[in-house]
């Protein structure tokens, strides 16, 4: 993936993120737990794309 395409997801989802913290009315803890799922998430498919997290697509729960 180029570079150039990874900085335009990662503003994308910020600003996104960002959009919904401001703009729509919801308590706290939800916000939290939304920030940190998203954060989690991007976490997540920034290992998967520089190669440091194998496919998950094998994984199973429970």
């Amino acid at each position: 993936m180029p570079i150039l395409s990874l900085i335009l997801v990662l503003v994308a989802v910020g600003v996104g993120l960002w959009l919904i913290n401001n703009y729509i009315p919801m308590d706290g803890k939800i916000k939290s737990i939304l920030n940190a799922v998203v954060v989690i998430g991007v976490i997540i498919w920034l290992l998967q794309v520089f190669g440091i997290l194998g496919s998950l697509s094998g994984a199973t729960v429970g």
